[in-house]
């Protein structure tokens, strides 16, 4: 029912290509999850991302298509909404060849759209928990996408205690293994929003201890003077 076209990002046991659907002749994102390889854990994790999709439909989530099980390659596919401009972390690796920072306008347009996302979710009870710029996807006509769902945690008392996301952007209660809630994610939000002003991670370390050190502590360089007080305020905020 597919044409498969270029792949886009691979993971150890995914990979998402551009297909397009014979029937329609419409592009889209697939996701193939090779389930043969996958625990238990993770197997219920892919699942888990075609129930949370599916139940969702806001402007600025990524948005859910279909999902099969091909026996030929073992593989899980889930077919979402293709975002045709890329992500925000292809934008950042751009301007750091180029040496060139975001403009403040587009800094602010980038977030304005993350946090109505992130509101969409956080009022259906959905924590995202792996949010960062490489899941945050654009589409040429300037809507900005939250994507890669697959280890939210839709959850009724609002606490989560397991370990998960990406070392750079959790949060310091996820590092001390302490229950946290929505507000993990507003936390990678900000260090997201700190990678458009700086180009670079707020927070760095020569392995992994020393990272977690530098989260818990909190204290990151200050962004250009060329960007404004607001801009400031709103990043002390959001960290």
């Amino acid at each position: 029912d597919f044409q498969i076209g270029k792949q886009l990002g691979k993971g150890a046991f995914s990979s998402v290509c551009v297909v397009k659907r014979i029937q329609d002749n419409k592009t889209y994102a697939m996701k193939r999850v090779k389930m043969g390889q996958l625990s238990y854990k993770d197997k219920q994790n892919a699942l888990n991302e075609i129930r949370i999709l599916a139940s969702l439909n806001h402007p600025n989530i990524i948005g859910y298509k279909e999902a099969f099980f091909d026996d030929t390659t073992q593989t899980l596919n889930i077919v979402m909404e293709y975002a045709d401009d890329g992500d925000i972390q292809s934008k950042i690796k751009i301007n750091q060849r180029k040496r060139l920072l975001f403009s403040e306008s587009t800094i602010w347009n980038f977030l304005l759209q993350i946090l109505h996302g992130l509101n969409y979710l956080h009022e259906n009870k959905i924590m995202h928990r792996d949010l960062k710029s490489a899941n945050i996807f654009l589409s040429k006509n300037g809507t900005v996408k939250i994507g890669d769902l697959n280890v939210s945690k839709v959850t009724q008392l609002g606490l989560a205690s397991t370990h998960t996301g990406t070392p750079y952007y959790a949060s310091p209660e996820v590092w001390k293994d302490h229950p946290y809630d929505y507000k993990c994610d507003i936390w990678s939000v900000g260090v997201i929003l700190y990678e458009l002003c700086t180009l670079k991670v707020p927070f760095r370390g020569t392995n992994l201890k020393t990272l977690v050190k530098n989260i818990n502590l909190g204290k990151y360089e200050s962004i250009s003077k060329t960007y404004s007080n607001d801009l400031n305020n709103i990043l002390s905020k959001i960290d």
